[in-house]
């Protein structure tokens, strides 16, 4: 199918195949059609019908709920082409060089690191290159709807990426995850997605706000930086928010990082419910502790660790959105806050 698309910035076509997103079909052609979460929970693709006939997969996304139907609004991540369409975007839309592309995949490696935190690999069928901090798209055939997670490795012409996932009450896909798997379960992969990338090349210091899974992300980028010893000349500051210390993971890989990093990376680890009672991990000596909810024990050093800095922000999107606004009150551009929602 042909798409039109309009928006603020003119006209431009694309060709959607039968069973495909109409996002994803943007995305793969170097079109650069809005998206945040690119699975129906943010809002982001929303665009309107003006002609053709179209199918809505998941018509109770959350994402959808400004929508009106009734006048032809849907998300392009939820939505398949059943005939040449023409949508009204009302953002600009550019191309991109970086295309993201189907593959598939195969699960392996699910291991627990907390009571309600795993990881797991992906192998893929075609290598993937990647910037540190980007995501991908992953859908099951056992489970509706697609999920989206960050990369925790960083390199080039991969083909295995490891992930994290947390564990909600009601979340099919990591009951799934979590539950007794027979085999290897195949999965769809569609990526690299997000904005919130790491490049050495931009000569700034880190500031990295996570809190729960939302490290994942944060550690690809950590694990890029070190490699190109890039804390030898910058200085990283890293706040890992989550409830107990039982909760946290990563660590000996975090304190390896801090260790590598010539004195200039800082790693807090920061428990929102329990008292830190001691200034650093008593097995990881490298890696302080804190107490508090991370986003305000992040501001209290926003100050400095702003200055001359690009923000990472990553996590539930009530603490996303907190630590925006206390960046912002900081004085740091909002092109140097960097974040990809996901809820």
């Amino acid at each position: 199918m042909k798409i039109t698309v309009q928006s603020r910035t003119g006209e431009t076509t694309l060709e959607c195949a039968d069973n495909e997103a109409i996002l994803h079909a943007g995305l793969r052609q170097g079109i650069s059609l809005p998206y945040e979460c690119a699975t129906g929970t943010c809002g982001t693709c929303r665009a309107r019908v003006v002609s053709g006939d179209v199918e809505v997969r998941w018509k109770e996304a959350p994402g959808g709920t400004r929508l009106k139907p009734d006048k032809g609004d849907i998300l392009m991540c939820q939505t398949r082409a059943r005939s040449d369409c023409v949508l009204k975007v009302p953002s600009e839309v550019g191309t991109m060089d970086a295309r993201p592309a189907p593959r598939n995949g195969v699960i392996r490696n699910i291991r627990k690191l907390t009571k309600d935190v795993a990881r797991f690999d992906i192998d893929l069928s075609v290598p993937m290159s990647f910037e540190a901090g980007q995501f991908v798209v992953i859908d099951s055939a056992d489970v509706v709807g697609a999920r989206a997670y960050s990369m925790v490795n960083f390199d080039t012409e991969v083909r295995r990426i490891e992930l994290v996932a947390k564990r909600k009450p009601g979340g099919k896909f990591t009951d799934w995850l979590f539950g007794a798997q027979q085999g290897d379960p195949e999965v769809a992969v569609f990526g690299p997605l997000g904005r919130a990338v790491f490049r050495s090349d931009e000569g700034k210091n880190i500031l990295s706000i996570a809190g729960g899974s939302g490290i994942a992300g944060i550690m690809s980028i950590l694990e890029c930086a070190v490699r190109a010893d890039y804390f030898r000349e910058h200085k990283g500051s890293v706040f890992f928010g989550v409830r107990t210390m039982q909760d946290a993971f990563y660590l000996e890989t975090l304190a390896r990082y801090v260790d590598s990093s010539h004195g200039n990376l800082v790693v807090t680890i920061v428990l929102s419910d329990e008292i830190a009672m001691t200034p650093f991990h008593a097995d990881y000596p490298s890696l302080r502790l804190a107490s508090g909810l991370v986003h305000e024990v992040a501001g209290q050093a926003m100050a400095s660790a702003a200055e001359d800095a690009i923000a990472f922000v990553a996590g539930p999107p009530v603490m996303v959105d907190a630590a925006i606004r206390g960046l912002i009150i900081c004085g740091m551009p909002r092109q140097d806050i960097r974040y990809d929602k996901f809820g």
